[in-house]
């Protein structure tokens, strides 16, 4: 298996420990998700699906940051004239909630550890201490900063040295640090906003730094994988990596980075108003159908959504769909196995080759167009083979989370048959008027018909 490390900048071979540990930043709770947001929980949670599928032993950690100037700021606004303490925690325990039930809503798998910024605070300032006494950071006015200068190699995550970085950098009014390089690990406490005591003076942590401490305290100074999105990489992870290694600490050995959702080839984000709901999507389409949409690119790519997007990733859902229907209504044998290990082989292929969804998708689809040609042959051994087929398209939309969840029909299955036969009738009497208007029925209800070798058989929408 190979996978593209950020840090190296080239694909490296996957040489985990015992146990795989892998942390990915998690949300910011001041306001609902959006499908960007969606979009990187889905991309870990698929890579993390494969390892498992693989047989690898998997800890899965994201993190939550639930104190933060986004979350004070809305507080602020939802709970004017409230405790801003009280408030603020009301507003992240309310979007950490939220957040969880869109999560749930597609199907995404909770995290094994999912550790909130504020239960933390203790660690993080054990972290900064030791930070100060190596003379990596220092304090000023009640803030406390990270030298740049300090930390070796800093900008290689990003592949930017200290003269490109140099260029943008200023000190902006209210900041105490003494080159415009330096972040932030303490924040002095303004008044009336959450903040905790410490040896500068009471604040709250700055928001690099709790990913460095959450991470190394629940899977150790030297992880296999940490992710995030491209946005991320810097300043955020290279950060996390300065401090980490300021503290004398090995960090992640692979850094994995999904490319961000767009629309109209802009980055989807609040602020701009340029963004998409996962609420509006779930509304006209099933969480397997916006799955689709993202598997069709890799997950290092951008991927520009659009409403004809999802339409096409409708139509080809359906195909697996469609096939999964009909092979679930005929008969198939136990006992003599068929080799499908071609494609077996060949999605593993993909799959181990950096996590190519594309590609694994096309052997996918490969098997549905096999399988549907051997549904109408008279090959003897179809039956068994058709089998190993229903198996191994199960197996690959576990990885892909894609979970088929039965659809209800408004009316039974009885009544839908009945109606068929009196179609079917109508036919043989050439009363095509009244078997077109059986049909024109069924479909206004949601069921699809299809004719096929003198057989009527019926689908839900």
């Amino acid at each position: 298996m190979k996978i593209y490390n950020t840090l190296k900048r080239e694909k490296e071979n996957f040489e985990p420990k015992d146990e795989i540990g892998i942390y990915v930043c998690g949300p910011t709770v001041y306001d609902e998700p959006h499908i960007g947001h969606a979009r990187s929980a889905y991309v870990f949670d698929v890579i993390r699906r494969y390892l498992e599928y693989k047989k690898y032993k998997v800890k899965f950690v994201r993190n939550v940051t639930d104190v933060d100037d986004k979350i004070i700021d809305k507080a602020k606004r939802e709970f004017k004239g409230e405790d801003l303490n009280s408030a603020t925690k009301k507003v992240s325990d309310k979007y950490f909630k939220i957040y969880h039930d869109y999560m749930d809503k597609l199907g995404i798998k909770r995290p094994d550890k999912e550790p909130k910024a504020t239960k933390y605070i203790k660690k993080m300032k054990e972290f900064i201490l030791v930070l100060i006494e190596r003379g990596r950071a220092y304090e000023s006015g009640g803030d406390v900063y990270f030298d740049v200068r300090k930390a070796k190699d800093y900008g290689k995550l990003s592949n930017q040295g200290l003269e490109m970085l140099e260029s943008g950098a200023r000190i902006l009014p209210g900041e105490n640090k003494r080159d415009p390089l330096d972040f932030a690990l303490w924040k002095k406490a303004k008044e009336g906003e959450p903040s905790w005591d410490s040896p500068w003076g009471r604040g709250r942590p700055g928001w690099h730094i709790e990913c460095s401490v959450m991470s190394s305290d629940i899977l150790g100074d030297e992880f296999d994988i940490h992710g995030g999105g491209v946005d991320l990489i810097f300043p955020h992870h290279e950060n996390e990596i300065a401090q980490s290694e300021g503290a004398g600490k090995k960090f992640a050995r692979y850094w994995i980075h999904n490319g961000l959702l767009t629309i109209n080839k802009e980055k989807m984000a609040k602020s701009s108003g340029n963004f998409v709901t996962i609420e509006e999507v779930l509304k006209k389409y099933s969480p397997d159908v916006l799955k689709l949409l993202f598997l069709s690119a890799h997950y290092s790519h951008p991927v520009d959504f659009s409403w004809e997007r999802m339409e096409e990733a409708k139509k080809a859902y359906e195909r697996i769909e469609i096939l999964k229907e009909k092979l679930e209504k005929i008969k198939l044998p136990t006992g003599r196995q068929a080799k499908t290990q071609e494609f077996r082989q060949a999605f593993e292929g993909a799959m181990d080759d950096d996590f190519n969804t594309p590609k694994a998708l096309a052997v996918l689809f490969d098997m549905v167009n096999r399988a549907n040609k051997l549904i109408d042959s008279e090959d003897e051994m179809r039956m068994f083979v058709l089998r190993a087929a229903m198996e191994t398209i199960e197996g690959m939309s576990k990885v892909f989370g894609i979970t088929f969840k039965q659809k209800r029909s408004p009316i039974s299955e009885k009544e839908i048959k009945k109606k068929i036969d009196l179609r079917n009738k109508a036919r043989q009497k050439k009363a095509f008027e009244a078997a077109d208007r059986i049909r024109k029925e069924l479909d206004k209800a949601g069921i699809i018909l299809e004719d096929q070798k003198g057989e009527t058989t019926w689908r839900i929408k």
